[in-house]
């Protein structure tokens, strides 16, 4: 049964938007902003309108009493500018006084001409009125009282800039708290998603060391709401180190059993070979197929072995001080290939502590897979680096392209087009091997174009010790 695998889309930030942590934080500080500006908003209607209002009710109080004062004046015989100048006045403001046809005032600021028609309509009706009106660029509020009896009216003038300063030295202190309200909404968003996504950042350290093999690593519930998400992680875990581990059994043990079939091919081919000559030349053919195919079938039995070693974690190193370089030459031969081995940096040797045996592997399968996908080994290139020892073996071949260089030392991986690298005839288990070696010491392995235009340039790195 063939499965398709699903993924699910993790948000905007899947398709390059915010990630969740920033999606967090502007959730806050957007909050904070509204929130802020509601509040902001109410408190200076708020106070606005009661500010106005204790000053109109103060203007109406004040203009009540000079009203008082004028019609006690008036009634004994005192004339209208002489009881003008006994009246309250404020200090941004005046009163007029309509007596009859005629107009008196107590201040150059405010006259008959300041007040509003409507206001001056409404008095003169016999009504005592309010209103405010902007004059100068400035607020102001008016109160008009009438005295039917003198055939008078007496109007109260006062400014409302001193509230208007208040009210914009308030809306800036607000605006100013709305800010810090959004920064502090902001930090306490930064903050609380990274409380929040602080056990996922285990989960991901986890997830990275298990795809890196190490199966052994479990997740520990420290958080109670994330109890569900530790165990279903823990047991997708187990399950996954349970069939690896079934996976790496079998083919152990299927190897293990192919050994004995083969090694009595093996032998039944050898005394073939040895009468060869009694063979015609269909027969001959027949058995140097058969003896390839052999070959081969061994070569990739004891590669899943020695796979199947590592998977078991029961593959162990010897360390030896070796030269790399002198290490190099008899591998290379050991290949039957001729190709030079180069020391960089002007030195003749390069030493190095390593396992002779695994050592040599790598630069084996490393030749055997530029003689079959890269037209043979060009050369090979030690040299001593910062902190360990650097082998290069460089092809003419092909080479590799960028989106394969990672799966090239997948397992079993073959490329993706036929006649170039990885479609040949290998078991495709090669370079998997050497990851695997050079993994055992420390070490990392990978691949770069070669010299010029073509070829490929296989990279192996470790510790000097």
């Amino acid at each position: 049964m063939t499965t398709t695998a699903r993924s699910v889309p993790s948000g905007p930030a899947a398709s390059g938007g915010l990630g969740l942590r920033a999606r967090v934080t502007v959730a806050f500080a957007l909050g904070a902003l509204a929130l802020s500006a509601v509040l902001s908003v109410a408190t200076y209607t708020v106070v606005r309108t009661q500010l106005v209002s204790q000053q109109e009710r103060a203007a109406a109080s004040q203009t009540y009493l000079n009203a008082r004062v004028l019609r006690d004046g008036l009634r004994g015989g005192t004339g209208a500018g002489s009881v003008l100048t006994d009246l309250q006045t404020p200090d941004r403001g005046g009163v007029v006084l309509r007596q009859a046809d005629r107009w008196f005032g107590n201040s150059v600021i405010v006259g008959r001409d300041t007040l509003p028609a409507a206001l001056r309509d409404d008095v003169a009706a016999g009504v005592a009125a309010t209103q405010r009106f902007e004059a100068g660029g400035e607020s102001w509020v008016a109160v008009g009282v009438p005295m039917p009896r003198f055939q008078a009216e007496v109007f109260g003038v006062f400014s409302l800039g001193e509230v208007e300063r208040t009210l914009e030295i308030l809306g800036y202190s607000l605006a100013a708290v709305a800010l810090l309200t959004v920064v502090a909404g902001a930090g306490v968003g930064r903050w609380a998603s990274g409380r929040v996504l602080r056990p996922l950042g285990g989960v991901s350290e986890a997830a990275a060391a298990i795809a890196g093999g190490q199966l052994d690593i479990r997740l520990g519930a420290r958080d109670r709401d994330l109890a569900p998400l530790v165990a279903s992680f823990n047991h997708m875990v187990d399950a996954l180190a349970d069939r690896i581990n079934r996976d790496a059994r079998f083919a152990s043990d299927v190897s293990h059993e192919l050994r004995s079939p083969l090694t009595t091919l093996s032998t039944s081919i050898g005394v073939l070979e040895g009468r060869r000559g009694e063979l015609s030349a269909r027969g001959r053919e027949a058995l140097d197929l058969l003896a390839a195919d052999v070959r081969r079938f061994q070569r990739m039995v004891e590669d899943l072995l020695e796979i199947s070693r590592f998977d078991a974690g029961m593959a162990e190193l010897d360390l030896q001080e070796v030269d790399l370089a002198e290490l190099a030459r008899h591998a290379v031969r050991g290949a039957g290939e001729v190709v030079p081995v180069v020391v960089r940096g002007g030195r003749s040797t390069v030493p190095a502590e390593v396992d002779k045996r695994r050592m040599e592997r790598v630069i084996v399968n490393l030749i055997d897979n530029a003689r079959a996908y890269g037209g043979g080994a060009t050369t090979v290139e030690v040299a001593a680096v910062e902190g360990g020892v650097r082998l290069e073996v460089v092809d003419h071949g092909p080479g590799v392209p960028i989106e394969e260089r990672r799966q090239i030392f997948d397992r079993f991986f073959r490329g993706s087009a036929a006649g170039r690298r990885g479609a040949g005839q290998g078991s495709g288990l090669g370079l998997a091997l050497v990851v695997e070696h050079v993994r055992l010491h420390g070490g990392r392995v990978w691949v770069e174009d070669g010299n010029g235009a073509r070829g490929a340039r296989f990279v192996v790195e470790v510790p000097r010790a």
